[in-house]
């Protein structure tokens, strides 16, 4: 971590949102402190893409409350936003722009004076590894080269928070390793960042607290630097369904 770990850039508290079969978030309290990198771990279905979305603003929370970079979730000005980046479910990316002008298009959109547009383009070209596909349309990329867009215009414009869910999903090694250093990166800058993810390993690498979360709810923690993080893992969601299932 940083020197300013004490401030918070994102707090969330007792969030619920509900669906259909039981489905949703229950619950939940959450934060994610400036110069850290939270790891969110669950199975496929645990609620990780749910629980990021309603932190976003883009679920109607049934209950709870979130205030994001100081501010409460509802009421949070223009700039507030601007100092986010995200990249949730899908890359955030124009198909029949060019890679240049869809990341600056994306820049202008998240605030970035337009004299600093072409900086930020190129700083995300850059720590993503886009050099050379400038030019070439969005929609003629390759799946692995799309997420290293979404992920260059969710960090070009160096937001003060980054919610990530399954960044690596697509990435060759080559890409897994840009995304590492420029997470690490961020964080150093004093950003807040939040990422779900699957690989236990990969996460262990970059992340100050891992949060595990099973059928909506957190169910508790790991230590990124503990032995057999995968088994530790495993025997905390079975922990949990058995406690659900009152065996």
């Amino acid at each position: 971590m940083t020197e300013a770990t004490t401030a918070v850039r994102l707090e969330a508290r007792g969030l619920v949102r509900r669906f259909r079969g039981d489905a949703g978030i229950r619950g939940i309290d959450l934060d994610v402190a400036a110069g850290e990198i939270h790891a969110l771990v669950g199975l496929n279905g645990a609620g990780k893409t749910t629980l990021l979305r309603s932190l976003l603003g883009m679920l109607r929370l049934d209950a709870g409350r979130v205030r994001l970079l100081g501010h409460d979730l509802e009421l949070a000005p223009p700039e507030a936003w601007s100092a986010v980046g995200h990249l949730v479910e899908q890359p955030f990316a124009y198909r029949e722009l060019d890679v240049a002008t869809s990341l600056a298009a994306v820049a202008r959109l998240r605030g970035v004076p337009r004299g600093d547009v072409r900086e930020a383009v190129e700083r995300g070209i850059a720590a993503l590894g886009l050099q050379g596909l400038e030019r070439r349309r969005v929609g003629e990329l390759s799946l692995g080269n799309r997420q290293r867009l979404g992920l260059a215009a969710a960090l070009q414009h160096r937001p003060r928070l980054v919610v990530l869910d399954e960044p690596s999903n697509a990435l060759d090694p080559a890409g897994v390793l840009l995304l590492r250093a420029e997470l690490l990166a961020r964080a150093a800058d004093g950003a807040g960042v939040l990422v779900s993810s699957h690989h236990l390993d990969e996460v262990a690498r970059v992340a100050d607290r891992i949060t595990v979360v099973n059928a909506g709810r957190v169910v508790g923690a790991l230590d990124p630097a503990g032995a057999d993080l995968e088994r530790a893992f495993f025997a905390r969601v079975h922990a949990d369904d058995l406690e659900r299932s009152g065996t």
